[in-house]
């Protein structure tokens, strides 16, 4: 915890806990550190003497104590999501700024809100009233995950080329295949790959085994032998980058990003996430049943898997079709 030196005791305890007591993430971790410590700042901001245009960034909150956190009112956690909804800068290194973050990180934020006082009022008993108990999520706009047809994964697999060649062919072909995170493909070591199955540590260190086909065994078996004669810092990794370390979540996108543009598919409109929903999509249009699909994606509630129901869903065309309009021809006709 000592990269978190300039976090106020209370709010370091709260990252210990979803540390060692929760088994969360390190980057849930990090995200709970990043965003209470911007609700925090943002609070000692409106309570003290500073110029309004303080950036709020350079406000320390090393001195913020249990007092002002327990003062926190339901109307300060208001300001501070009108904050974000209308003067947050979304990317501070863009040439015209644009303000107002989107309602899905707006959501994440008042979800770290929720467990911190959770934690302070119910698992600890440090607070008496919480003042974001009964607030609702920001609504956020549903919409459809995109996903590659079954030829335009092909190409991308035939697209893969250079000196990496049989490491990246196996690293899309185990997301496509297995649909797995790319943090849980980053986390893999070479113990993880049995006959038919990958034993995965996905969200909350919770583990599962997920199964592979043919083309994924051929893929990891023309890969292995070269890794086996590759020495890393880590070397139980099982896919390692040039620098000798195990392979980082940042590699990972580049050599997907740069794999859709060797394919000729757009790279702004995919990336190593569209893979997993690309694995959903055509698990459920093979005829996987949803209840299986979520458990092999790793979700932990069902209607996060159901979303992908709605993209393939044979039944929805066989409705179409044997509505009576659909017979209708009226192009013999003057």
């Amino acid at each position: 915890m000592k990269r978190y030196h300039d976090c106020p005791q209370v709010l370091r305890d709260f990252l210990i806990y979803h540390e060692t007591i929760k088994g969360q993430s390190p980057l849930t971790i990090q995200e709970y550190y990043l965003d209470l410590r911007m609700f925090l700042r943002f609070i000692k901001l409106m309570r003290s003497d500073m110029p309004i245009h303080t950036v709020l960034d350079d406000i320390p909150i090393h001195d913020v104590d249990l007092q002002l956190i327990g003062s926190v009112t339901t109307a300060d956690v208001f300001d501070f999501l009108s904050y974000l909804a209308n003067d947050r800068v979304r990317d501070p290194d863009a040439k015209a700024p644009e303000y107002g973050i989107s309602p899905a990180s707006r959501a994440r934020k008042l979800s770290a809100l929720k467990s911190f006082y959770k934690y302070l009022t119910t698992r600890t008993k440090q607070l008496q009233e919480n003042p974001v108990a009964d607030l609702e999520y920001p609504k956020l706009r549903k919409s459809l995950p995109k996903y590659l047809t079954l030829e335009q994964s092909s190409a991308l697999l035939k697209a893969v080329s250079g000196q990496n060649q049989a490491r990246d062919y196996a690293i899309l072909m185990v997301f496509l295949n297995c649909g797995i995170r790319r943090s849980e493909l980053v986390g893999l070591n070479i113990t993880d790959v049995y006959e038919d199955r990958l034993r995965v540590v996905g969200k909350g260190n919770k583990e599962r085994f997920v199964y592979f086909g043919a083309a994924c065994r051929k893929a990891l078996d023309a890969y292995l032998p070269i890794r086996q004669k590759q020495v890393l810092t880590d070397n139980r990794a099982l896919f390692g980058s040039r620098n000798g370390n195990r392979i980082s979540t940042d590699a990972v996108h580049a050599l997907v990003k740069k794999s859709f543009l060797k394919a000729g598919l757009d790279a702004t409109q995919f990336s190593a996430h569209k893979l997993r929903h690309t694995a959903a999509t055509m698990m459920l249009s093979g005829g996987v049943d949803v209840k299986t699909v979520q458990e092999v994606l790793g979700h932990e509630n069902l209607n996060t898997t159901q979303i992908y129901t709605h993209i393939e869903s044979t039944e929805l065309k066989i409705a179409a079709e044997a509505n009576p309009i659909s017979k209708l021809n009226f192009a013999d006709e003057d």
